[in-house]
């Protein structure tokens, strides 16, 4: 056990201390490590996105001008767009905050297992689109190890990702710039070479588009249009991330997030847009065994006049930054998805466990669930790009047309109270444009795979439906519970404690912030030991979780209410005769945490029993087990390899009478 340990540490990292100043500053993200983390998913796009959009032109690359245009405008718009939910949800939860917030709890519900759906798509979309760019430089033979390239890679990253935010940012910084900084460069020298022909190339484009309208007709070709650019959606959805996890971000959050904004959606205008451009221009043909990228900037190079052997070698270093990006995005939606799961389960949409912080202060369940996941879909596809692309990118458009329809009815709410006509305008185009891609998505997509993006997103939204109502029940009745034994302020202000004993025999209790169920274990053990306890320990933990986490406040806010159910059950106690103290700790790990206080409280009470309950649901078929009980059953694990017993006392919750339970 111990070798594990050492070889996880090692592996993972040193546990870091929660509750210290300075832990909260070196996880959070500024400057460049801001830019690459949250827009490496956008920039990425540039390996794949443009050539989607463009090839789905088919024999008609006259219109990839007017493309490169459509997309260039259609990204800046929405990083401005997206500018509003910086100013306004600066704690970040992007669109299935938006949406929750401003639209409501249902539809917000749909936005957050639209982008969950969309998360794991991309992550195998990147990990495909890596792996495509980077067999670009290998021999056709070595296509059939692709798949299990992928797979590796895809571990490798899960693995970095549990390490933390800012380590894993840091390792693949360097890809990042080194991406933007040669693609920005090829693109400039590749139209700049040919803009002697630029004014005749917008010319034929224009000459043979009006000419290709006269064929087929305005709606024919807007319709082909529309398709390739609705193919080329990937590229569009950068923006998003950023304001999804502002709160990654350092102090000032919005000035930080806004410039994150700008210096993301800039570049990535200018390289989507001049990537379609470059197309057209060097009249770009796909190759088997290469991306429409690697032609391309094969052509450009050789335009350079260097020698062989050098620009042999540039090929091979765009190209394998275009394989080292995409591994960058499927990392940054490894950050991003793990934050959507925490706040899905803060509302109880998921199970409450994807709230919850390793000791390196990462969502660890959510790292491990979303990765295996799209490992899994990688395996289902056999690493198939084009149809992991049909599948992609719908879901994106959904949670996007929704969060601008909820920022529209936001501004318009608050017309009264400042400047609202130019926000709203950008609001409201930025929903025109999600709510047409996505209407343009689905129509050319669903036949084609896209049933099945909305059948797994249905499912999800199902399953998440199902967890609230449980929760929803339970909480109902531990409250009914707390409600029964709760004792009136007055009677909390004049009882009178009794003062414990160091040599009394003591019960120690597990408490929480519902009091009845502690006191209907403490009931249990009077009725299983009669006058054997004089004395009462409850010891509790303060949870710091994601959502709390780096919030003075919202940790103060969990142990007030841990410390009113503290004052309600030693009430409690002395009303019953019994003497009791409380012991308090506070951790990211509560089995951790409550392994270490329990290990203390026998060494200062000789003798102590430790009891804890075990929820019981009737009609529950396992589906409690699943979502509760997990603490007091680890812990009693670890209890029992330290040599100290815990006993678990069953806590049946029925809707009925509790107190009847210990009759």
């Amino acid at each position: 056990m111990l070798k594990l340990e050492r070889l996880a540490q090692g592996l993972i990292g040193p546990a870091r201390d929660p509750l210290a100043p300075d832990t909260r500053a070196h996880t959070l993200l500024v400057g460049l490590l801001a830019w690459a983390g949250l827009g490496a998913s956008g920039l990425s796009s540039v390996s794949y996105g443009p050539e989607r959009a463009y090839l789905a032109l088919g024999a008609h690359p006259q219109l990839g001008v007017f493309l490169a245009l459509a997309t260039l405008l259609t990204v800046w718009v929405l990083s401005l767009a997206y500018r509003q939910v910086v100013e306004l949800f600066p704690s970040g939860g992007g669109n299935y905050k938006i949406v929750s917030e401003l639209l409501g709890p249902r539809f917000g519900l749909v936005a957050g297992c639209a982008l969950l759906v969309d998360y794991v798509l991309t992550i195998s979309v990147c990990l495909a689109s890596g792996t495509d760019a980077l067999f670009s430089l290998l021999p056709v033979a070595f296509q059939s190890h692709k798949l299990t390239v992928e797979i590796g890679l895809g571990l490798l990253l899960i693995l970095v990702n549990l390490r933390g935010i800012a380590d894993s940012i840091r390792l693949l910084l360097p890809l990042t710039l080194g991406f933007v900084l040669v693609h920005v460069g090829l693109i400039v020298y590749g139209v700049a070479s040919k803009a002697a022909d630029l004014t005749g190339t917008l010319a034929r484009s224009t000459t043979q588009t009006l000419a290709l309208s006269g064929d087929i007709g305005w709606p024919l070709l807007m319709a082909l249009f529309l398709r390739a650019y609705s193919l080329g959606g990937s590229t569009y959805t950068g923006p998003e991330a950023i304001a999804n996890n502002v709160n990654l971000l350092a102090e000032p959050r919005v000035r930080t997030g806004r410039t994150t904004l700008l210096s993301v959606g800039f570049p990535l205008a200018f390289m989507a847009g001049g990537m379609i451009l470059l197309y057209s221009l060097w009249g770009a043909q796909p190759t088997y065994g290469q991306t429409l990228n690697a032609v391309v900037f094969k052509s450009v190079i050789e335009q350079l006049g260097i020698a062989p052997g050098v620009g042999h070698g540039l090929l091979l270093l765009t190209l394998a930054l275009e394989g080292g990006i995409v591994f960058v995005a499927a990392n940054a939606i490894l950050i991003f998805a793990p934050s959507l799961l925490g706040n899905m389960a803060a509302d109880s949409w998921l199970p409450h466990r994807f709230c919850n912080l390793s000791n390196r202060l990462v969502k660890q369940n959510g790292v491990v669930f979303v990765g295996v996941c799209a490992l899994l879909i990688l395996l289902l596809s056999r690493g198939s790009l084009g149809m992991l692309v049909v599948l992609y990118s719908i879901n994106v458009f959904l949670s996007l047309a929704l969060a601008k329809a909820g920022l529209c009815r936001h501004w318009w709410q608050h017309r009264r109270e400042g400047p609202w006509l130019g926000r709203i305008l950008v609001a409201a185009t930025g929903f025109c444009v999600a709510s047409g891609i996505l209407l343009v998505t689905l129509t050319e997509k669903f036949f084609e795979g896209g049933w099945v993006t909305l059948c797994l997103t249905l499912l999800v939204i199902g399953g998440c439906a199902v967890v609230r109502h449980h929760y929803a029940r339970v909480e109902a009745l531990r409250t009914q519970m707390d409600t029964e034994f709760t004792l009136p302020a007055q009677v909390l202000a004049t009882v009178t404690r009794i003062e414990p004993s160091p040599q009394a025999p003591t019960a120690v209790i597990l408490a929480t912030e519902h009091w009845g169920a502690a006191i209907h274990t403490l009931l249990w053990v009077q009725r299983l030991f009669p006058n054997r306890f004089t004395h009462v320990l409850f010891v509790g933990i303060v949870k710091v979780e994601g959502q709390v986490w780096g919030r003075i406040d919202g940790v103060q806010q969990r142990k007030t209410r841990l410390d009113e159910s503290m004052d309600q059950l030693e009430a409690f106690c002395a009303q019953a005769g019994l003497s009791s103290t409380r012991r308090i700790g506070y951790g990211t790990d509560p089995v951790a945490e409550l392994q270490k206080l329990l290990g203390e409280a026998t060494r200062h009470y000789p003798g102590c029993v430790c009891f804890s309950n075990k929820l019981i649901l009737q009609n529950s078929w396992g589906f409690s087990e699943w979502l509760h009980n997990q603490t007091p059953l680890l812990l009693q694990r670890q209890l029992h390899l330290d040599g100290i017993p815990l006993v678990i006392l069953p806590l049946k919750l029925n809707g009925a009478g509790h107190k009847s339970v210990m009759a």
